[in-house]
């Protein structure tokens, strides 16, 4: 298995602080970020690199070597003249022989790329991104997937958006069979995005590998100092899938946003007042913000398993403008009562996902490694906190939408009350401390 970092960049905005040196060779934690991705990739059995380098390229080469000092085997393609993000590519083509890791040399990580390739291997596409929410994908690449995974279009940061989008941002790190590379010239600039994904879109063959474990550029001066901080704090060697999360689980109706009854028209979905603030929180502190909700809304037929998604892009959308995200959001769609006019009568059945059943939280839980014996469910209804005890966590119950009020699972005792869902957030987080 083999490895290409594009470690040909400038670093031109933050020359201010860190001089003319290449952006690869820019200090976090107090070793270049390129140090700490060839960690990641030897973490995951990855030894062999070609690191593609332009721009003070010597200095590249004189702090790696072959790589001996790193444990890794490390050649060079040199670019005599910038050719974008895949140019090196069509002349590396031939060289790959098989699935190679492709990144970015400014995105810092530490990630379980063993994990990546198995899912690579297992759907057979000729592109895998992988993806990730982060707290401005306003202006970055944004993926459109469909229920498999599939990639089937790619929002651009320069171009301008309509409506809603989920929030699932190209991380910069991809898996590229060499057929990918076919549309490639040799020595032709080309960009990895525009000529390689984009293209191969309509072709069904591009993926997005779904992770929450810590990626990001760290390529502008706040970036910088952002991902500086969360390497001191040991945030993101913390966010390692090997490693167990913490997690605060949500509600959403009367939680994140406001309770408006049977929440089926998605002009009516509007964000709770702090909620952006409490999920920002959440995000801050490294854990895991998941939505775990009841919606039979759907099994109800009054809005289709299309129109719910749309809804929850809205809701991603909207804590994506305030710095915000969730990592995951799981709704039941099922409803156990039948008789309603219009009803999904496939969907009207008693299941295990519907709270207080806790499938939903099960399933967050293996996909993400968490730890619900650390964790927290913060919900307005009793049926929240009783899924929330059943399955080993501790529960805040909210004062706003239905209070606790609904009575649907008598008896249910929260461990905490809160005004809000940004009171909760912050009784959790200093109880953590």
């Amino acid at each position: 298995m083999r490895a290409v970092i594009l470690a040909g960049g400038r670093g031109t905005r933050l020359a201010a602080r860190f001089g003319d040196i290449p952006k690869p060779l820019v200090p976090v934690a107090g070793r270049p970020v390129l140090e700490h991705q060839l960690a990641s990739l030897r973490a995951s059995g990855i030894h062999d690199v070609t690191l593609v380098v332009g721009h003070l390229a010597g200095h590249i080469v004189e702090h790696f070597g072959r790589g001996e000092r790193h444990g890794m085997r490390i050649d060079y393609h040199l670019e005599d003249r910038p050719l974008g993000t895949a140019g090196a590519l069509g002349s590396l083509r031939d060289d790959l022989g098989g699935p190679t890791v492709v990144m970015y040399g400014d995105v810092m990580l530490d990630m379980d790329f063993t994990a990546l390739l198995d899912f690579h291997a297992g759907h057979g596409g000729a592109v895998t991104l992988v993806a990730h929410p982060n707290d401005h994908p306003y202006d970055s690449d944004v993926l459109v997937l469909d229920s498999q995974d599939r990639v089937t279009g790619l929002l651009p940061k320069r171009e301008p958006r309509a409506g809603w989008y989920a929030n699932r941002v190209n991380a910069g790190v991809f898996v590229l069979e060499p057929r990918a590379l076919a549309g490639l010239v040799p020595g032709r600039a080309a960009d990895l995005e525009r000529d390689v994904v984009r293209p191969a879109i309509p072709h069904r063959t591009v993926y997005a590998y779904l992770t929450a474990e810590y990626l990001k550029d760290m390529g502008t001066p706040e970036r910088h100092a952002q991902v500086s901080a969360a390497a001191e704090a040991g945030l993101i060697a913390a966010r390692h899938r090997a490693r167990p999360q913490r997690a605060v689980f949500f509600d959403r109706d009367g939680t994140l946003n406001e309770y408006a009854g049977l929440l089926h028209d998605i002009d009516e979905l509007r964000l709770a007042g702090g909620a952006a603030e409490a999920v920002a929180a959440v995000n801050h502190a490294g854990w895991l913000a998941v939505v775990v909700t009841n919606q039979p809304v759907v099994a109800r037929g009054l809005c289709t398993a299309v129109e719910l998604a749309a809804i929850h892009a809205k809701l991603e959308t909207l804590l994506g403008e305030r710095n915000a995200y969730v990592d995951a959001i799981y709704a039941c769609p099922h409803h156990p009562d039948r008789g309603y006019p219009g009803e999904v009568t496939e969907l009207k059945v008693a299941c295990a996902c519907r709270k207080p059943g806790t499938a939903l939280i099960d399933r967050a839980a293996a996909r993400h490694h968490i730890d619900l014996s650390s964790s927290y469910l913060v919900g307005d209804g009793s049926c929240d906190v009783q899924a929330g005890r059943a399955a080993g966590m501790r529960t805040v119950l909210l004062d706003t939408g239905e209070g606790g009020r609904d009575g649907r699972c008598p008896g249910a005792e929260p461990d905490l009350r809160a005004s809000t869902v940004s009171d909760a957030v912050a009784m959790i987080l200093k109880g953590a401390e």
